[in-house]
Order: C-alpha cells, then sequence, then structure tokens
C-alpha cells in the first residue's frame, strides 16, 4: 500500500463555497477564460497576488497544464508589510489570515501546493519569470500606490495574449484599486485585460459570459 492509497479523498470543485471567501460568481468567468485558453493552446504560467484563504487558487489550480507553474504571493501576516499602512490594511481586513491556513484549505481539493512568495507583491518579479504568464489575478493590497505597482508588475510578467483579473476594481469599499479620473489606462498594451462579473477585452477577444448574479 503506497502513501497515495492511504491519503485523504480530495473534495471536489462543487464544495469550494467550504472555503471562507467572496470568490463565488467570480469563479465563473476565471473558469471560461481558462478553458478557453487551454482549448486554443495558448501557454504560460498562472499568478495570483493576494490569496486570502485560497479559494480562488484552488479555483485556478484545476487549470494549471502539464509543464505550467502556478505562483501565488501574499503578505500573510502583517509582519511582513512593507510599510505601515498596508500593515495597518493586513490588520483590519485579514485579521485570521495565514499561511498555515491557506496551504491547509488548499490541499483539501490537491494534492501539490502551488508555489508559494511569502512577501510584498513587490517581490514576484523576482521569482516569475518576464513574459511568461498567461493569466494572472490581482487582488493583494487595495491601496492605490501597491495597485498600481502590482499592475505595473504583471505587465512584465503577462505573455502577448496574456489575461490579466483585477479584483475589486467597481467596489466603492475599495477605492485605491479603481483607477482615477485622469489617469491613463494601466492596461497591458499587447495583452488583455478583465476582472471579476465583467468582460475580458482586448485585441481578438471574446466576450465572456456574464454569470447570474
Amino acid at each position: 500500500m503506497t502513501a497515495q492509497d492511504t491519503a485523504s479523498p480530495l473534495l471536489t470543485s462543487d464544495r469550494l463555497d467550504e472555503v471562507e471567501g467572496g470568490f463565488a460568481a467570480d469563479r465563473f468567468p476565471f473558469d471560461w477564460l481558462l478553458t478557453h485558453q487551454r482549448e486554443h493552446g495558448v501557454r504560460g504560467d498562472l499568478l495570483e497576488l493576494g490569496v486570502y484563504k485560497g479559494k480562488s487558487a484552488i479555483s485556478i489550480s484545476y487549470h494549471i497544464s502539464e509543464g505550467e507553474r502556478f505562483t501565488v504571493c501574499d503578505l500573510f501576516d502583517a509582519d511582513e508589510a512593507p510599510d505601515s499602512s498596508t500593515a495597518t490594511e493586513t490588520r483590519v481586513y485579514y485579521p485570521t489570515l495565514t499561511r498555515r491556513v491557506f496551504e491547509t484549505n488548499h490541499l483539501r481539493f490537491h494534492r501539490r501546493l502551488p508555489t508559494v512568495v511569502q512577501g510584498p507583491s513587490s517581490e514576484v518579479t523576482g521569482h516569475v519569470a518576464a513574459r511568461s504568464c498567461r493569466f494572472a489575478h490581482i487582488d493583494a493590497s487595495h491601496l492605490y500606490h501597491h495597485v498600481r505597482a502590482d499592475i505595473a508588475a504583471v505587465r512584465e510578467l503577462l505573455t502577448e495574449d496574456g489575461v490579466v483579473a483585477l479584483d475589486d476594481f467597481r467596489s466603492p469599499a475599495r477605492p485605491g484599486s479603481r483607477r482615477p479620473p485622469g489617469r491613463p489606462s494601466s492596461r497591458p498594451a499587447s495583452g488583455r485585460s478583465c476582472s471579476p462579473r465583467a468582460s475580458c477585452t482586448g485585441p481578438g477577444a471574446r466576450r465572456t459570459p456574464s454569470p447570474a448574479a
């Protein structure tokens, strides 16, 4: 009998709502986009900035193809914050977030963890190769200067046909995630952009079906 034979059975994707987090209707456009990429031969790595307790990362992991790498990046702890404003945001909004919680949740659905970078999202370009990602999900700090930096970093990491999903950009409670009037768009010029509950845009992009509310 092997270790694999005695391992606990994995939970199926229809039980994803057992994981705490707001990733509900969002996962349908994510699944559509990632499936669309695979069916049309789009190859590349996957990236998520900001994981909370792992709900969206669990969903994304179902779409990793052979030879592809999935990297996630999160502070997991206010002590890792690069500045006082980020430390405050972490303590106020994510007091129960730890790396152990994320990894435990992920291993309930998958046998292997993604590559985990524990630290500020500004460090991700040191762990992910330029022009290597076909999909990136930005959901880390919601403070404007960090969001702007995350978009700039992901712009370097996306492939020509890569897609970036921007979380909470229409949320009144997350003003730092919204582009201020008069600012030039930060959408990668050669890639595509989308957001949860929104359509995918870019050269030749097909409209993503809107999920039911």
